[in-house]
């Protein structure tokens, strides 16, 4: 302890005892000191509310005041505006121990405070890397003064990127900061627990890994990963209005935490209960930033209430100190359920608490599924979606955007080699030249006719985000902002009033302009209906179709279950008991002719659209998440011979035109190349080998 704080700047440790008031740090916060002053990629590991920001701004900051840093020396990126906006406070604070500043950059900041800071930058900026692409890419910043004193960029919840495109283009915006700055750049990722943290550091460096010192800091996740650990309780109830009975019952006096996986489902418990007195407060992304700020400011303040939410509330916002979590159905990574259990505990004699609500049979084996992962201390792997190549093309069109133009030999020297964005990338940019998204002039490359067209408005603003938002109506109450809804509730016919369900409350719609997209309501006590488009979260993963499996098979997951869970996995078992067999797989033959076959593989939706595509005819096309429906007149020999016909020349599965709108920027790939990405990211090649490996014994189900 005493080593760590000595390394510490003196204003820094005086801070720490005197305007804090620590006694000490924490384990993270100890062994990070020194990797972080050394200048040392780092990822540092904690649970929510871990001390992981405080970890990696203490070091950065006394190396701030030690080597003299000035202008803006430290980017803090998140991926939600609303953790910005929590942070900000507190890195101010700390920032102004040294006499230094640090400003929040992000699409609801105003212009104004946007041009104070480029006239004036701060020593830290928190953004976000859409907010970053926009500075980039903009005529009115001067990137090179800007960013080129840059020396340390922290990513908050780095895993939440990592998973999906925003952390290919995050890596590839990091690259030309590099670039702007002339200078590596040292990276530094904070996480909750994730199953492979040497590899998740390993993508953060970028094409720095190899070639800078790299260190994982993680005493907490370590002693706390032999034993899973926590108050944690599952319960059958059937229908949202029973879990609303069950939450307005329990655990009264307390401040609880409803976590929900869609924004209609929070609509309809919010309402559900308000209607037995309960103070409930609603936190979503289709609710309007002022909404979702009263509510939890209000939550943050208040005792004996609820406010139920999406995963907006999973990363780490500051919501006042929780008593419980409860959780409808269930997530579906063990990963999320981590973050979601960390929001409490936190008071000194309290532990970690969840109660899970299941609404249907199928919730329940799946929570059972996910608890039993969790009782064997499993983790997902965080892995980066394979063959970007539809991020490579937006990366070459934003280069061309920030630079004006771009010398055709010279482009993929702007991400320092980085793979996929490096030389291998040429087919992209000839497409891109024939296709008129970018002109050429001798050796210089620029923004073409078709990309003016495509993504040009509003300053290519659409340029700067890598994922695609489903179109929504804004709700309006007078001048006041509610939120947005789906179109469709919009569209369809109903009898009677068009009635909204928004922020736990009905609103009867008045008027509707369709040209601005803009919806007029007023509060009703008519009962309302929500609706967003799914985003296609692509079905679950193998681990936790095959722990499905196991329950069925009679685990039962180590936590508390109530007679009902029990009663209710009873006859789960009697029912699908037919769908497994402890010594391989199983065929079912059933329906009143025979004609339902199917293929019971436990093996998640991506092995099995790999399996649907590979079979050919042998399967009739139709999966889900555990099982193939398979011909009627399929035999175990023909089976065998399909099988082994299909396992040495596994086929990505194949891809609906329709699902490549939503892969942003695919209308700049040549269409083969766009399908062939989408068709990667739906394909598990992995399990697909296993599961024709396994031996399959075939049953008649009455």
């Amino acid at each position: 302890m005493s080593s760590a704080l000595d390394r510490l700047h003196p204003a820094v440790v005086h801070h720490l005892v005197n305007t804090l008031g620590w006694r000490s740090l924490r384990p993270l916060q100890q062994q990070a000191v020194a990797p972080v002053l050394e200048g040392h990629d780092a990822l540092l590991l904690a649970p929510t509310a871990g001390g992981k920001t405080e970890a990696a701004c203490f070091p950065v900051l006394s190396a701030m005041e030690q080597h003299g840093w000035t202008g803006l020396s430290v980017l803090y990126v998140c991926p939600l505006k609303a953790l910005l906006n929590n942070l900000h406070p507190r890195l101010s604070s700390y920032a102004a121990w040294l006499g230094r500043r640090a400003a929040l950059w992000h699409g609801d900041v105003t212009a104004a405070a946007r041009r104070r800071i480029l006239a004036d930058p701060p020593d830290i900026l928190l953004t976000t890397p859409e907010s970053v692409e926009a500075m980039l890419v903009s005529t009115k910043v001067d990137h090179r003064r800007l960013f080129g004193g840059l020396r340390t960029i922290v990513v908050d919840e780095v895993h939440a990127f990592a998973g999906d495109d925003r952390g290919w283009h995050l890596l590839a915006v990091l690259e030309r900061l590099t670039a702007l700055a002339g200078r590596p750049i040292q990276r530094i990722g904070l996480s909750a627990t994730v199953g492979n943290p040497g590899e998740l550091l390993s993508w953060l460096q970028g094409s720095g890994r190899g070639a800078r010192p790299a260190t994982v800091v993680a005493p907490a996740v370590e002693a706390a990963s032999t034993t899973p650990q926590g108050d944690i309780e599952l319960d059958y109830v059937g229908s949202v209005d029973n879990a609303a009975t069950v939450i307005s019952a329990l655990h009264r006096g307390e401040k609880r935490l409803v976590f929900c996986d869609s924004r209609r489902l929070v609509e309809q418990l919010g309402a559900a209960l308000r209607a037995r007195g309960v103070t409930t407060f609603l936190s979503h992304a289709s609710l309007s930033v002022d909404e979702r700020r009263r509510a939890e400011a209000a939550f943050a303040e208040a005792r004996d209430c609820v406010i139920v939410a999406t995963s907006t509330l999973e990363l780490g916002i500051d919501v006042g100190d929780l008593d419980r979590v409860i959780q409808l159905d269930a997530p579906t990574t063990v990963a999320s359920f981590l973050q979601r259990l960390g929001r409490t505990g936190r008071r000194a004699g309290s532990v970690r608490n969840c109660l899970f609500l299941a609404l249907r049979t199928d919730s329940l084996l799946w929570a059972a599924a996910l608890l039993t992962l969790w009782g064997r201390g499993y983790v997902e792997p965080v892995e980066a979606p394979p063959e970007p190549r539809h991020i490579i093309a937006q990366q070459v069109l934003a280069l061309c955007l920030q630079e004006h133009t771009v010398g055709s030999r010279l482009w993929a020297k702007a991400w320092n080699g980085l793979t996929p964005f490096d030389s291998g990338a040429e087919p992209i940019v000839r497409y891109l030249i024939e296709h008129g998204y970018l002109d050429r002039d001798g050796e210089l490359l620029f923004i073409g006719p078709e990309a003016e067209r495509r993504f040009g408005r509003r300053n290519f603003l659409d340029m700067t985000a890598v994922f695609t938002a489903p179109p929504q109506f804004t709700v309006l109450a007078g001048r006041e902002e509610i939120g947005q809804t789906d179109p469709a509730l919009l569209t369809e016919q109903v009898e009677g009033p068009r009635v909204l369900l928004l922020g736990g409350r009905s609103w009867k719609v008045t008027w509707i302009d369709w040209k601005r997209r803009r919806c007029f309501v007023e509060e009703t006590d008519l009962r309302g209906k929500a609706r967003w488009q799914s985003s296609g979260a692509g079905g679950r993963s193998a681990a936790l179709a095959r722990a499905a499996r196991d329950v069925l098979l009679g685990a039962d997951p180590p936590v508390r279950l109530t007679r009902r869970a029990s009663r209710g996995l009873d006859e789960l078992r009697d029912q699908r008991g037919s769908t497994v067999h402890p010594g391989g797989l199983v065929v079912t033959r059933g329906g009143a002719s025979g004609t339902d076959v199917r293929w019971w593989t436990w093996a998640g939706h991506k092995a099995n659209a790999t399996l649907a595509a590979s079979l050919g005819d042998a399967v009739e096309g139709r999966f889900d998440d555990v099982s193939l429906r398979l011909p009627d007149a399929v035999t175990p020999a023909l089976l065998r011979a399909v099988r082994d016909g299909a396992a040495g020349r596994l086929c990505l599965p194949e891809v609906d035109e329709r699902a490549l709108a939503g892969l942003k920027f695919s209308a700049a790939l040549p269409p083969p190349l766009a399908e062939a990405t989408l068709a990667a990211r739906l394909a598990d090649l992995g399990t697909a080998a296993r599961v024709l490996a396994e031996p399959v014994r075939f049953t008649t189900v009455g």
